[in-house]
């Protein structure tokens, strides 16, 4: 196996422990909800997972290990994924607190600093923000 076939390798696997977080965080509330689903099939598109393993993933999610990521952009942009996927209902209960967080530690986080990224998170999911935030925030360069 030549070096680049194994770090793809290693992003194809990272891509599918992803996509699994996801589904168990969709499901952590019971069934899957067709908003929940919906918003899946978007991101199995995304991270290019098959159509077996989307099934596979489906049937057990919880077989994947979440795996830390090294640059933390993309341990952001996995971060806002998962909140994605938990605010499809429009809040987020304490049992998908407890998983965004363990997987937050799990992608490379520090308890803290996921703590941190989480209350911050939630703040701007659930639109709690004041207009000084919102005023530095649009005026910013954050392009």
């Amino acid at each position: 196996m030549s070096r680049e076939d194994f770090f793809e390798n290693i992003r194809n696997s990272t891509r599918l422990n992803h996509f699994a977080n996801l589904v168990n965080l969709a499901a952590i509330d019971g069934d899957i909800k067709p908003d929940e689903e919906k918003l899946l099939k978007r991101f199995s598109r995304k991270f290019d997972v098959s159509e077996e393993a989307y099934d596979r993933i489906l049937e057990n999610p919880a077989s994947f290990p979440v795996h830390a990521i090294n640059l933390k952009t993309q341990r952001l942009e996995y971060l806002f994924d998962l909140l994605r996927i938990v605010y499809v209902d429009n809040e987020m209960d304490k049992a998908e607190e407890f998983l965004i967080k363990k997987y937050a530690v799990g992608l490379g986080f520090s308890e803290h600093k996921a703590k941190t990224i989480l209350e911050k998170s939630k703040l701007l999911f659930e639109n709690k923000f004041s207009f000084e935030f919102y005023q530095l925030f649009i005026e910013s360069d954050h392009n």
